[in-house]
């Protein structure tokens, strides 16, 4: 008699789809096609206006004018306006300070956060629960704009960066999520740590954040997001032009008022177009996010969920 010898179950490749569980339905062809037009569709309703934008800040004035405005097939490709952009002028400079701004701001909320969240997700510590309470009173009352203003106005920060930095530097959802996460770390390990002589500093450098990489990196794109973004900080704080990061200059060029001077120059004898400026503008302003966030997909899922599920 021959020995019959069971073969290994074929476990599933990197791209292969999981397991189904045995109560769920297997999906119909119908079903799937219209998962996959739904899908198709909304990748070109979000891929569709980036083309254009592109695109136009990528012609020549003769094919922006030839279109009657925005291009959406190539012709005449050219880079002139991004050369013009990053000559040295007000867009060159907006642009190093909305990353000065974005990378400075980013730290400090993060060390804040990070360094508040962990107190409160300590039960023991004191007064947490009372600090906790106010941070979430402040989720849904606010002081409003003008005294927000008057108090900027008050501490000589008007006309200096860290106007755009200080106000917005802190997120209560985001300590919230922070919080949760860590609260959701083994009590044995900071215990064992605690017994090996370590302080609260290391079991955080250490122990926590090495744990928590996932929420630490949602977070900080967040605040990286919101920083770049920003634009109303400035418009309130800042007079001075040469100041004034990229959303800003941006703002003015697709509003069409005062432009920088070479631009502004080359605009008008006819060199460059107005539209493709104000597209390529677009382009440097979406790049950064555009470019950081496939990075940080794969840690969305488990970082929001875990930590607001904790929490």
């Amino acid at each position: 008699m021959t020995a019959v010898i069971d073969k290994p179950a074929r476990t599933p490749g990197r791209w292969a789809a999981p397991p189904r569980p045995v109560w769920e339905e297997k999906p119909t062809r119908a079903g799937l096609a219209g998962k996959g037009l739904v899908l198709l569709l909304a990748c070109l309703a979000i891929l569709f206006p980036l083309w254009i934008v592109v695109v136009t800040s990528l012609s020549t004035r003769k094919a922006i004018d030839e279109a009657g405005g925005l291009v959406m097939i190539p012709t005449d490709i050219t880079f002139v306006a991004y050369q013009e952009l990053l000559s040295g002028g007000q867009v060159t400079r907006a642009a190093l300070v909305s990353i000065g701004i974005t990378l400075v701001g980013t730290v400090f909320s993060m060390t804040v956060s990070v360094l508040c969240a962990y107190g409160l997700s300590r039960t023991g510590s004191l007064g947490h629960r009372w600090i906790l309470m106010v941070l979430l009173a402040t989720m849904f009352f606010s002081a409003g704009l003008i005294p927000t203003y008057l108090l900027v106005q008050s501490l000589g920060l008007t006309d200096s960066y860290l106007a755009l930095i200080l106000p917005s530097a802190i997120s209560v959802f985001n300590i919230l999520v922070l919080r949760g996460f860590f609260m959701g770390i083994s009590q044995e390990l900071i215990d064992s740590a605690r017994i090996d002589g370590a302080g609260d500093l290391r079991i955080l450098w250490q122990i926590v954040l090495p744990l928590s990489r996932a929420v630490v990196a949602v977070i900080t794109l967040f605040y990286a997001v919101g920083y770049w973004s920003a634009w109303f900080n400035a418009s309130l704080y800042l007079n001075d032009q040469d100041m004034l990061p990229l959303q800003n200059v941006m703002i003015q060029l697709v509003q069409k008022q005062e432009a920088p001077v070479g631009l502004g120059q080359a605009i008008k004898t006819g060199e460059l177009s107005g539209l493709a400026v104000q597209m390529a503008v677009m382009v440097m302003a979406l790049l950064p996010v555009a470019v950081l966030s496939p990075f940080v997909q794969k840690h969305f899922k488990k970082g929001m969920l875990t930590g607001a599920v904790k929490g």
